[in-house]
């Protein structure tokens, strides 16, 4: 048995890398996620235009990325390997281009390609020129064919994008809260493209249900269901449970029984949070909050309105089921409500947020153009070094997005063990100087997951993991596959995509 076991691991890792998720993860950036960014960006209106012009806009078509080159001082381009980063003390990166229309009134005036950024590329990746070399060709260009790849070359510095673990986004908690003004809270955090927007559901001592998300600050639940279009009191009561009948809503009910159609709980809410203009502005500015903020992950039409009741009637009925004992609160510290962000993922949220700021400077190049009386061309206004400059600060110094310090760290090389070590590193965002000892603990569902001995002693201890020695990372699942098994097995949609 032992000689088979032996056997079955050298096989496992003859076949399998340390890395294989973060490579998968970078391979899945490039090629799905790039295209989801410009997708989120695709159409840009500026604010100022010519007088002559009734509507421009500027559209990005699409976006690739080719293979890591170099160009020479002489402006000849050539393919770089990355020993030949390591001993330049280059940047081993792709050109990464983009397709950028303008249309006036409607009618296409110009489309071209340009350079928007050089893109880091991960070494073993698909885009790397090592890929799928065998051990002979890699010894050929100076690497070491059992190094695993997995990293970036910034400036000649190798440097390793650590996994970040963070509470599931999308997802309700419901934990007991000793100290606030409600025994049980309800948290939910929100994630659509940049977005990321807490919610929050709590049962204050009046008996009513509040929900606070962004600048809306505790806001009656069943307003709220009947500002979404959920108007009539047996509908709420039937989404929350068609089973039992829960005495808790009726209080809540009865409250508000007055609030008869979509507008007048609109302006209730408006009033509530401040907004002091007319009473059309008033409800116009409330529906564009409820779309934009309440659920973005829902949508952020006006069609999906409903489909966010029906969410929150779920989340309602949770609460007081969990209030009543009948179910039991949420353990944050379980991996079931974990994700870990590799490095495609950080790598997505860091243009994500720069891709905005090339968007800001292209505007206000264009509308300071066009104060001057000018028509300028989008081509000439693009600064395709912004982008890249931002990419390359953010990978050499680690400030990443949120604030976060730390994220890309230069590989430690002190031995092979220590550089397999770092390049499976994981990280909680909870700050070290805080007690947090439940979040530091050993948990039962981090056994093959999470390896039990590998962490640093001192304030760091429990917060900096490491992933097990046979770990691997399941890629997020799309909301279409998981439809398509559930309907296989029986599911009755109420909206169809």
């Amino acid at each position: 048995m032992y000689k088979y076991g032996k056997t079955l691991i050298k096989k496992y890792f003859e076949e399998q890398s340390f890395v294989d998720s973060d490579i998968d993860s970078f391979n899945n950036f490039i090629d799905k996620e790039l295209a989801k960014i410009i997708e989120e960006n695709r159409e840009i209106v500026p604010t100022i235009i010519p007088h002559n012009v009734d509507d421009f806009r500027i559209k990005l078509d699409r976006i690739w990325v080719t293979k890591p080159e170099i160009t020479e001082a002489d402006g000849s381009k050539r393919d770089i390997h990355p020993m030949e980063a390591r001993l330049r003390k280059l940047t081993y990166s792709a050109p990464t281009f983009i397709e950028v229309s303008a249309h006036i009134n409607g009618v296409q005036r110009e489309s071209f390609t340009t350079q928007v950024a050089s893109l880091p590329i991960m070494l073993k990746s698909k885009w790397c020129h090592l890929h799928k070399l065998s051990r002979q060709e890699l010894i050929d260009r100076g690497e070491d064919p059992d190094e695993p790849g997995g990293y970036f070359i910034i400036n000649g510095t190798e440097k390793v994008l650590i996994t970040v673990e963070d509470l599931a986004a999308n997802r309700l908690m419901i934990e007991e809260d000793a100290t606030g003004a409600s025994p049980y809270v309800g948290r939910l955090f929100s994630e659509h493209g940049s977005f990321k927007i807490p919610h929050t559901i709590e049962r204050l001592k009046d008996g009513m249900f509040y929900l606070s998300f962004t600048r809306v600050k505790r806001i009656p639940a069943v307003v709220l269901l009947k500002a979404l279009g959920m108007l009539k009191d047996e509908e709420i009561t039937r989404f929350i449970s068609s089973e039992r009948q829960y005495d808790e809503m009726i209080v809540n009910l009865v409250e508000f029984v007055g609030i008869k159609t979509v507008e007048d709980a609109l302006d209730y809410m408006a009033k509530r949070i401040g907004i002091t203009q007319s009473k059309e502005v008033r409800i116009e500015r409330m529906k564009e909050i409820l779309d934009k903020y309440l659920l973005p992950n829902l949508g952020t039409d006006e069609g999906d309105r409903i489909f966010k009741a029906y969410n929150i009637c779920k989340f309602l009925k949770r609460y007081i089921e969990v209030m009543n004992g009948r179910q039991d609160t949420d353990d944050k510290d379980h991996y079931k409500n974990k994700r870990l962000k590799l490095a495609g993922d950080l790598l997505a949220d860091l243009l994500r947020l720069n891709l905005k700021v090339l968007i800001g400077d292209l505007l206000y190049n264009f509308q300071r153009i066009v104060k001057r009386g000018k028509f300028p061309s989008i081509k000439v206004i693009i600064r395709d070094k912004l982008l890249t400059q931002r990419i390359y600060s953010s990978m050499a110094t680690g400030s990443w997005v949120g604030g976060r310090k730390g994220i890309s760290q230069r590989i430690q090389r002190l031995n092979y063990l220590e550089t397999l070590s770092h390049l499976q590193r994981v990280v909680s965002p909870l700050s070290a100087s805080q007690e947090n000892f439940q979040a530091r603990e050993l948990h039962p569902t981090h056994l093959g997951r999470l390896c039990p001995i590998e962490t640093p002693e001192g304030t760091n201890i429990g917060l900096r993991k490491n992933l097990a020695l046979l770990c691997s990372i399941s890629p997020e699942t799309s909301e279409e596959d998981v439809l398509k098994a559930l309907k296989q097995h029986g599911l009755k949609p109420i909206k169809e995509k």
